[in-house]
């Protein structure tokens, strides 16, 4: 408060006042934001934009949306509840219940810091050359430096950095490849999808809303000293909440939508068919210089480090928070939670053969464990009980009803493509 405090005197009016105030809020929702533009995104981002050109870019418009939304609800769970999710379960679930949802969102947090390290992993490997499994040691040195030694308010800024990085390369690459943004600002706003490009739409729309995010957010928005002694100073707070959610994940929207646009402009314009991101990195370079190529592997580093981070903050919150412990990246549980979430994801990108299979599990096990996520958000967030007055409206059911149908059904749909029972006719998932 103490650069509020000059203005204040000054004279100025308090609504200049508030919005400077609000800066002090930004931060959980950029935290966040790497979640979706991670690995895996990449991933079918690179394959919609060669495969299909620009006419998938509503899928990520539509996801988006659909995310800022539940974001905002595992946010508003935390900041009116004073508990993170995970402790909400603990307090308002039987015991068996919390045994299904702990142990399977520690599950998909391990799934999520596989696909993270990997990222990271060949991203490295990008720019200097590095064997796979060196790579994926130092990523892993790095990233539990990160995430066991900062604090959150330190995490919040150089996952910011990272964001910013990641979109100034994107914005430099889009400045090279010089797409047709006519028909780019179309294709994001006019749904147009076909039986061959359903697949890839769908794998798009089910990796933006990752269960481990919804955990972690109704968390670190408490560290924002989210305290407020009326109700009126509540319903403030909920505000900067929604304006930080809105804008990081419009700043994650702006991203996705660019790794599209590159694809298209790069891949889809010249015919190239790509199947692998170590490939996409060495086609850019004749295709619009080394520079590109350059960029596109730090872009890829600096979203890998950062959703692992992200991954591995995620693990400790829920599994200290479903233990009852303290929920500090200082605490011992909290610790033994991050080592428990990378090792195994470290140790299997060092012995594994397949990276394209390694990707393929992580996510079906993501797809198995988001609608045991999403059930108790809503059951938590509808419940007068837990949430009081702050308990959602007959609108914010509905619209939360929605979202986790078409969430549960596309990622039940995606499994069982996984497991043969749907054929897509073009080459589904890109490969890492």
């Amino acid at each position: 408060m103490n650069f509020i405090e000059p203005i204040k005197k000054l004279g100025l009016s308090a609504r200049f006042t508030l919005n400077l105030e609000l800066l002090r809020y930004l931060g959980p929702g950029f935290l966040v934001t790497v979640g979706f533009i991670d690995p895996g995104n990449w991933a079918t981002n690179i394959a919609a934009g060669s495969s299909f050109n620009y006419s998938l870019l509503w899928v990520i418009t539509l996801s988006t949306l659909m995310l800022i939304f539940l974001q905002h609800m595992s946010a508003h769970l935390g900041i009116v509840t004073g508990t993170c999710m995970a402790e909400s379960c603990r307090r308002c679930f039987p015991a068996w219940a919390n045994y299904i949802f702990g142990g399977s969102i520690m599950l998909a947090c391990i799934a999520t810091a596989l696909a993270e390290f990997l990222g990271a992993s060949i991203g490295l490997t990008i720019l200097f050359r590095f064997p796979l499994a060196l790579s994926a040691l130092i990523s892993g040195g790095i990233v539990l430096m990160l995430a066991t030694i900062q604090k959150y308010e330190q995490t919040e800024h150089l996952i910011i950095s990272f964001v910013s990085i990641i979109g100034f390369c994107y914005l430099m690459e889009l400045f090279l490849v010089k797409p047709d943004w006519g028909e780019a600002m179309q294709a994001s706003v006019i749904p147009k999808i076909d039986s061959s490009s359903i697949f890839i739409a769908m794998g798009m729309l089910g990796a933006v809303v990752m269960p481990h995010n919804l955990y972690l957010h109704s968390e670190v928005i408490q560290k924002r000293n989210w305290y407020a002694s009326t109700p009126e100073r509540k319903r403030q707070l909920l505000r900067y909440e929604f304006l930080d959610t809105l804008l990081a994940m419009g700043a994650g929207w702006m991203i996705n939508c660019a790794m599209v646009i590159v694809a298209a402009a790069v891949f889809f314009r010249n015919g190239v068919a790509v199947n692998d991101v170590m490939q996409a990195a060495e086609t850019l370079k004749p295709l619009a210089g080394k520079l590109a190529e350059f960029l596109f592997a730090v872009a890829l580093i600096c979203a890998g480090f950062s959703s692992s981070v992200t991954a591995c903050l995620a693990g400790g919150t829920v599994f200290t928070g479903f233990l009852g412990k303290e929920i500090s990246p200082t605490n011992s549980w909290f610790r033994l939670g991050v080592l428990i979430t990378a090792v195994p994801a470290i140790a299997f990108i060092i012995v594994l053969t397949d990276t394209y299979k390694a990707l393929i599990w992580s996510q079906v096990i993501l797809s198995m464990q988001l609608p045991l996520t999403i059930i108790p958000l809503i059951l938590l967030t509808r419940s007068r009980k837990v949430m009081g007055e702050y308990a959602n409206g007959r609108f914010e059911n509905l619209l939360l009803y929605l979202c986790g149908g078409i969430v549960v059904f596309l990622n039940i749909f995606l499994l069982l493509s996984f497991f043969g029972c749907q054929k897509a006719r073009a080459d589904p998932i890109i490969r890492i």
